[in-house]
């Protein structure tokens, strides 16, 4: 049987694939396997794994990628192998797995994405770039909802188009704004590393228990903050903004630095909080309306800073190299690099390690590198479509 009949046979055996236009790929739980009696679940190891290493480097690129996601949907032992198979973006420059998305990218490159914005229904959805040209289908990692609270907005991140809120399975963290929309902090759902603390709410209004999934996310875990400057003068210039990254140390920049690469998307039953099952975070009123510097990042954590545009006379206006990926003038366009702790930058603080800039009336680029990953780099450039009451431009 060759590898391209087998590959057939599987997708068509297989009851967890992947579903195009939604997640990655399907929830692979323990609790069934629905290949588990079948012949393909007997395969002698060494066997399965010259298998599944052919079908891993064959299907390289998506939409091919998929059989690659329906074979860890066959049983547990396939699972376990193609996990171990898989490398991460870092390594791999592929995005496979939801976990993925949370995974720093590649160090060498930028992992070329864009965004596609709804303005009837205020939701942003984030998209793999499949080839180089702009007109892109692209393949769907991650969605946004935009809620308008009295005193802040929050921005629901997900894993399914068609299921944006807190309460579902794929919620995978949020970014939240002040009232001026001047300072964002960016939470995840579950923990970056060890010794993460999770947020605490003042409001214990519960949610709606017919609207809770058997599996909803642990909690928020602040992981970033966002801070544009304060330009209520409006004096000429673009935005100025700083992102603290408190989940990446700043040495991750350098040769041979780490940043935390989570191995799985964990989702905590509910039976792990028997007295109160979930809240509904209400923003803290104090916090939304600081406009003060940024306040309880880790020390040593990795700051970016937007990159200095340059004033092009016969142009008449601040330009950017975004080496063709950004090709309409908008104040929303910017260039993130590392800023150094203490003396001159090194020329690892020259390198972009997140652009973003308008493309169409509601399409954007948006391309990452390492340290940071897909969902923190989605996240920040949400916090560029808010509404800045304070800031002119």
């Amino acid at each position: 049987m060759t590898i391209k009949s087998m590959i057939q046979e599987i997708r068509l055996r297989s009851s967890r694939v992947v579903q195009d236009g939604s997640s990655l790929v399907a929830a692979a739980g323990d609790e069934a396997d629905g290949m588990s009696q079948s012949c393909w679940a007997h395969m002698p190891q060494e066997l399965l794994r010259e298998v599944l290493v052919r079908i891993e480097a064959l299907e390289s690129e998506w939409p091919s990628r998929k059989s690659v996601v329906a074979c860890a949907g066959v049983c547990r032992s396939w699972r376990l192998l193609i996990k171990e198979i898989v490398k991460t973006p870092e390594i791999s420059v592929k995005l496979t797995f939801p976990i993925s998305v949370k995974q720093p990218g590649p160090r060498d490159i930028l992992l070329q994405c864009f965004i596609r914005r709804n303005r009837s229904n205020q939701s942003y959805y984030l998209y793999l770039g499949l080839t180089s040209a702009l007109t892109d289908e692209g393949k769907f990692l991650l969605a946004a909802h935009k809620w308008r609270r009295p005193t802040c907005t929050d921005y629901i991140i997900t894993l399914q188009a068609d299921d944006m809120t807190k309460s579902s399975c794929s919620y995978v963290g949020k970014l939240r704004s002040n009232f001026f929309g001047t300072k964002f902090t960016v939470y995840d759902a579950q923990p970056p590393h060890a010794g993460s603390r999770m947020t605490k709410s003042r409001s214990t209004r519960l949610m709606n228990l017919k609207q809770v999934s058997p599996r909803v996310p642990a909690g928020n875990f602040p992981v970033a903050h966002i801070s544009y400057e304060l330009n209520v003068l409006g004096t000429r210039g673009p935005r100025r903004m700083q992102c603290v990254m408190d989940s990446v140390p700043a040495s991750a920049i350098e040769p041979g630095g780490v940043a935390p690469t989570p191995t799985e998307i964990s989702l905590t039953s509910m039976d792990s909080f028997p007295s109160l099952p979930f809240f509904r975070t209400k923003s803290n009123n104090a916090e939304s309306i600081q406009s003060g510097p940024l306040v309880g990042h880790r020390d040593g954590a990795l700051v970016l800073r937007n990159k200095s545009p340059r004033w092009h006379e016969q142009l008449q206006c601040w330009c950017l190299n975004f080496h063709g990926r950004v090709t309409v003038a908008s104040v929303k366009n910017f260039q993130l690099v590392a800023s150094p702790e203490t003396g001159p930058a090194s020329p690892q603080h020259e390198k972009v390690i997140l652009q973003f800039g308008k493309v169409g009336k509601d399409l954007f680029t948006m391309d990452y590198r390492y340290p940071i990953s897909a969902f923190q780099a989605f996240a920040i450039c949400l916090s560029s479509f808010d509404t800045k009451i304070a800031c002119k431009f």
